[in-house]
């Protein structure tokens, strides 16, 4: 019976992580010591589970029909055993987090300062990812996302304040070039751009005045992914940039940028932390939630 729920646990991971080295890593076993207990459940079962590439691994059509079935199950029983740490005279546990660059750096580092000195048996792992990821089926405990707008069955917490976008350059930049006065007008700049997986495409320029909302779809001879690319070459004197206030500000107050369009990047709903809400918290998954709550100056 053992060997059977270790085979079921192993092949489960492995068809989450679609990977052995992956789940090999996050069981503490070698890849190979695990596609052997893979290859045991399946001569056991009499069906081939995973469709092995020198590139991939995936499940089959058996293989996705058993994970819909024990997925829940060890779910279930990883609930049931973070439960009993409340046993323990110290909370403890690993918290799993998806959240963006910004939010990462911003929110989420704060709570980890206030949270994980007190707390020495908490373990917190943040992965940095734009898309907006199932977190339930990606093995994540909470997400952050911009508003408070979350899919069904999920909680939203607000866990920073309100923020507004800033559009900035360099005065390199503006040195031959005359100031956008409308979002329009960018369309006649060199403008860097970010590309986010959840778009499938380039994230277009967001821009609200006189309860006139407008989406720009700006081009550049920059794309890139991450915020501080964006800052570094919007300070060479490269583009335009579009991010957040907090983080274009002090380049702002120092000179090395200028801001424009501010009259069109009104505030709106910051951070918020989202679960779900059949999730049975830890306690130390609760400690986390209180850390990152937002509390008004």
């Amino acid at each position: 019976m053992a060997q059977g729920f270790d085979e079921l646990a192993a092949f489960a991971v492995v068809a989450k992580e679609r990977s052995f080295t992956r789940a090999g890593a996050k069981l503490g076993v070698s890849p190979s010591a695990l596609s052997q207990t893979v290859k045991s459940l399946e001569a056991r079962l009499g069906v081939r589970l995973l469709a092995r590439t020198t590139r991939s691994v995936a499940p089959t059509e058996a293989g996705e029909r058993l994970l819909a079935t024990v997925a829940p199950r060890f779910e279930e029983i990883e609930h049931a055993l973070a439960a009993l740490s409340e046993l323990r005279e110290r909370p403890a546990g690993t918290i799993r987090i998806s959240a963006g660059e910004h939010a990462a750096r911003t929110v989420v580092q704060r709570g980890l300062e206030k949270l994980l000195p007190k707390y020495p048996d908490v373990r917190v792992e943040v992965v940095v990812d734009y898309g907006l990821i199932d977190i339930v089926a990606e093995g994540f405990d909470a997400g952050v996302r911009l508003g408070e707008q979350v899919a069904k069955d999920m909680i939203a917490l607000r866990i920073g304040p309100d923020m507004r976008m800033a559009v900035v350059g360099s005065p390199v930049y503006f040195r031959d070039r005359s100031k956008p006065q409308t979002p329009q007008d960018l369309t006649e700049h060199n403008c860097i751009n970010m590309r986010l997986p959840t778009y499938g495409g380039l994230f277009p320029w967001e821009f609200e005045k006189d309860d006139r909302e407008l989406k720009v779809r700006v081009d550049g001879q920059l794309v890139f992914n991450t915020l501080r690319q964006r800052l570094d070459s919007a300070l060479q004197g490269l583009g335009l940039a579009y991010m957040p206030e907090d983080v274009a500000m002090p380049c702002i107050r120092s000179g090395e940028l200028v801001r424009v369009l501010e009259d069109w990047c009104p505030p709106f709903a910051g951070y918020h932390l989202y679960y779900p809400s059949r999730r049975h918290s830890s306690p130390a998954f609760s400690l986390m939630v209180e850390a990152l709550r937002f509390k008004e100056a």
